[in-house]
């Protein structure tokens, strides 16, 4: 059985771990994002944002970790699997802050593809910062469009996902990808 893998990412507060969350309740096999544990761990070392300080270090241990998720995601027997964010995902946030992309995350993206991708538009009702997102909504926007962009580049189809109740929001995800 191929298991198809599924991206769902969008910007800061966008909704995707609620959907992820959702999803798992409904039985599906999902991957959480993996963000908020490098960022909790660099601030157990004093660090208050590692992707502020260093994002380069930050930028390489997501890669790891969502290079980890998906080869796990392959040895899996199931239809498929969810995942919060996928690895394009760190070049998005790379170019967002103007950084160069090492040549290993480009070779990651081409090596590693997805299934299909949801991209959650920004949406300013449910919008909020806290410890580990600090993004504004105006730079949520910025992030959506370099995600967009990125996801682009690598010849993915996004695929919108509108605005609404977890459950239409999940149902649309779910009606689109089965």
């Amino acid at each position: 059985m191929i298991t198809k893998k599924i991206v769902i990412t969008g910007g800061p507060s966008t909704g995707k771990t609620t959907i992820i969350n959702h999803l798992e309740t409904k039985g599906k096999t999902c991957y959480h994002e993996i963000s908020r544990a490098i960022t909790l761990e660099a601030q157990k070392q004093n660090i208050e944002q590692l992707f502020l300080e260093d994002p380069t270090l930050f930028s390489q241990k997501l890669l790891e970790g969502r290079i980890d998720q998906f080869l796990d995601a392959a040895q899996k027997e199931t239809s498929c699997i969810f995942m919060d964010r996928g690895i394009p995902d760190v070049i998005a946030y790379m170019n967002y802050i103007n950084q160069s992309n090492p040549k290993k995350f480009i070779e990651a993206c081409d090596l590693y593809k997805y299934d299909m991708i949801f991209l959650l538009p920004p949406w300013k009702e449910i919008h909020i910062t806290d410890n580990e997102r600090y993004e504004n909504f105006d730079q949520a926007i910025e992030i959506h469009e370099h995600l967009l962009e990125t996801y682009n580049s690598l010849s993915y189809d996004c695929i919108e996902v509108p605005t609404g109740t977890v459950e239409e929001r999940c149902d649309f995800i779910l009606n689109k990808s089965m």
